[in-house]
């Protein structure tokens, strides 16, 4: 099992997302990279979906309590670990490569619900999405 976690939304640095602050001291930055997937903009917060042929850029951390942060990342992600099928996102372990060519195994929260009439964000890119770069 692996103590990394990617994120490509509103739990990168930044965000100020609530929830985020009490796992801060526990996820060690380790770069940027990007995985296999579609984005898209559903408001308030992106959704990315597996795909092979397009990208999803984020960060990647690594994590020194892993259950007590994976529990924390589950709750805000509405993902319930005895109900994978059901929940909001699903978290996955999937290839991250790094921006150095590098390829990693890491957590990933993959959206699980209908997109309705979500706009892909092309780029693959949140903040370039958001014009916060």
């Amino acid at each position: 099992m692996t103590d990394l976690v990617f994120f490509y939304g509103t739990l990168m640095k930044g965000f100020e997302r609530a929830g985020r602050s009490g796992v801060e001291a526990k996820l060690t930055p380790m770069g940027c990279g990007s995985i296999g997937g579609a984005l898209f903009d559903l408001g308030i917060y992106p959704a990315a979906i597996p795909s092979s042929d397009s990208r999803v850029t984020g960060e990647l951390y690594r994590i020194s309590d892993l259950d007590s942060v994976l529990a924390v990342l589950d709750e805000l992600e509405g993902h319930r670990p005895s109900e994978p099928d059901t929940s909001l996102y699903r978290r996955i372990e999937a290839p991250v490569t790094m921006d150095d060519g590098q390829v990693v195994q890491a957590w990933v929260y993959f959206y699980n619900a209908p997109l309705g009439q979500a706009q892909r964000i092309e780029s693959g890119d949140y903040r370039q999405h958001l014009k916060l770069r």
